[in-house]
């Protein structure tokens, strides 16, 4: 009888794409698109992106190392501590989270703006870094051009003073809520120069994972002959 031969990468290993999608949606990404490939979204799309987003367990993940933070850090003050005080911050935190996102995907949609990033497409680290840092306050209309984003920044700005009714005194104030929105919105910033060099790093490792290993051979699986 003839020697059996098995498939050459049953041992094989495929990357994870679930999570880079995840990824993506967590930092609201247009995946590796590059502005000159945009395209406006449908309103169904807008709505399928939303809800995709307010599940993504990385959100979740993200909510609770926050609140680990300010666990720590015993802020609020008046939250004592322990599984109790923990679960005031991580509902705190998804609590401003939810209406951020809820209010940028409203206003987004009546006003038509766009607010996922696109790679930028240009060469070169401090013109690439320019546009990322710009795109944390900027959106893309449905014509392609880029301007002053109400959504992004009026969903910042709603989840910042609308979380000032349920947390304590000590951090009830408006000046408290400004802080908490200049943050978000540095914060955001700093993540868009992540995303913009982020398809880099993705597609480098794609590029090592389809490399054949050297020196390997398909395996075989001989079958002895009967005489």
């Amino acid at each position: 009888m003839l020697a059996a031969q098995e498939p050459a990468d049953t041992d094989a290993k495929k990357p994870d794409y679930r999570f880079v999608d995840r990824l993506f949606n967590f930092l609201n990404m247009a995946g590796t698109q590059k502005s000159k490939d945009f395209q406006p979204m449908t309103q169904a799309e807008r709505n399928h992106l939303y809800f995709k987003t307010m599940v993504n367990p990385l959100s979740f993940v993200r909510v609770g190392f926050s609140a680990g933070i300010d666990q720590a850090n015993d802020k609020p003050a008046e939250w004592e501590q322990g599984a109790s005080g923990y679960g005031k911050r991580f509902a705190n935190i998804l609590g401003q989270y939810s209406i951020q996102r809820t209010v940028t995907y409203g206003l987004g949609s009546a006003l038509h703006e766009d607010n996922r990033y696109f790679n930028s497409g240009q060469e070169g680290f401090w013109r690439r870094t320019g546009y990322a840092l710009s795109s944390g306050i900027l959106a893309r209309h449905d014509d392609g051009s880029r301007h002053f984003s109400i959504s992004q920044v009026g969903g910042v700005a709603a989840g910042a003073f609308l979380a000032r009714a349920w947390l304590p005194p000590s951090q009830s104030s408006a000046g408290d809520g400004a802080v908490s929105f200049g943050i978000t919105m540095v914060s955001n910033m700093g993540f868009s120069v992540v995303k913009e060099f982020l398809p880099d790093v993705e597609r480098h490792l794609s590029k090592k994972n389809r490399k054949p290993s050297p020196g390997r051979q398909p395996a075989q699986t001989v079958i002895p002959q009967i005489e």
